[in-house]
């Protein structure tokens, strides 16, 4: 069987990743044909925006996606690429499993840290509803908040609309359980801050409440409040599973996760909608390093390694993955921030830790 997924190889060192990462899948055995797209700073010349709408065809037509980090320019009407793809493809569930491999350099060698955020990508503060600090719309919005809320707003604020819906809540929260029954997970923790926003966090609580109702006897269930989590993570990490938060803390937690696990380099994720999926590295696009064949592509080729799991292809993604886990292990052909010291000479190139994983697929 072949596979028709778009490719869409992003801005900086995303082409570079991206490479390496196709590569390790072509090893696997996996047949893909590959339609590549192009979105970011190098759309801009060709189609005069960073999302042109080839791109979101190409992704509705193959229903599956890799992409790779994009920059998104400034004044282009653009507040992000990745989060106008989210909401027009609708990929309301943002998966990012942060799992701590060996020979990985961090400060929780010790610790057995194998957890996964799962972030509601479609509202709260991200939804960019915003207003502009001296606009004439701003100021209307300031006195009828004032009116209705018996609260003085400054006049010189920018204002922002945090929508939590219990619809939205519901889905990711029920999205959240599903995923952690396919994939063997012991519990679900619902993470929020309604002990202060008792209107949105606390209708993503109250949902989250009712629907694990739904799972009582299957999963364990507890909720959190996200500055403890925050604390909680730094401390004993082990003791957390499957987190499902709002769009914010989702996108702040899941970084702090990261550096548990040595890194963005380390950080793979993937974006869900109704039968339809987006893959893609967390880190950005770093265009310092571009062309220097330097950066690590773990996070990409992780990042394939999710895609491999949802097509179907379970050992094809176990081998990839084993073999990243045995390169890492060895840490001989590493990257630099996989080295003892970011200085060592030993530290190979992109490149070179891709033909390694390769080598060290088991078919």
């Amino acid at each position: 069987m072949v596979y028709k997924v778009t490719l869409i190889p992003g801005d900086g060192i995303g082409p570079e990743v991206i490479s390496a990462a196709k590569k390790c899948i072509s090893a696997t055995g996996v047949k893909i044909y590959w339609e590549e797209v192009i979105a970011g700073e190098t759309a801009i010349k060709e189609f005069g925006t960073p999302l042109p709408e080839v791109v979101l065809d190409s992704i509705r037509r193959n229903r599956v996606a890799l992409k790779g980090p994009i920059t998104t320019p400034v004044g282009t009407g653009f507040r992000s690429v990745n989060v106008s793809l989210r909401q027009e493809l609708d990929l309301f569930a943002c998966v990012r499993p942060c799992k701590l491999y060996p020979g990985v350099r961090t400060f929780y060698k010790e610790k057995n840290i194998d957890l996964v955020i799962i972030r509601e990508n479609s509202e709260d503060l991200y939804a960019g509803i915003e207003f502009a600090e001296g606009e004439k719309e701003t100021k209307k919005i300031i006195r009828i908040i004032e009116k209705l809320s018996k609260r003085k707003i400054r006049p010189d604020s920018g204002i922002s609309i945090k929508p939590i819906s219990y619809s939205a809540s519901a889905r990711i929260v029920r999205f959240a359980f599903e995923y952690a029954l396919k994939n063997n997970r012991k519990k679900v923790t619902c993470v929020h801050k309604a002990n202060i926003m008792k209107f949105t966090d606390g209708l993503f609580l109250e949902t989250a409440e009712k629907i694990a109702e739904e799972y009582k006897g299957k999963l364990e269930f507890e909720t959190v409040i996200v500055d403890n989590l925050a604390m909680q993570l730094v401390q004993k990490p082990e003791n957390f599973d499957v987190l499902v938060l709002p769009n914010l803390y989702g996108d702040i937690i899941s970084d702090l996760c990261a550096g548990l696990v040595g890194g963005l380099g380390m950080a793979p994720g993937a974006n869900f909608g109704e039968g339809i999926a987006l893959f893609e590295p967390v880190h950005g696009s770093a265009p310092k390093y571009t062309g220097q064949n330097r950066v690590n592509p773990v996070a990409t080729i992780l990042s394939g390694v999710l895609m491999l799991r949802y097509l179907g292809e379970i050992k094809a993604a176990e081998s990839l993955e084993n073999a990243v886990v045995r390169v890492i292990k060895e840490g001989k052909f590493v990257t630099y921030d996989l080295k003892p010291s970011r200085t060592d000479p030993t530290a190979v190139g992109t490149v070179e830790m891709a033909e390694a994983i390769c080598q060290e697929i088991i078919l």
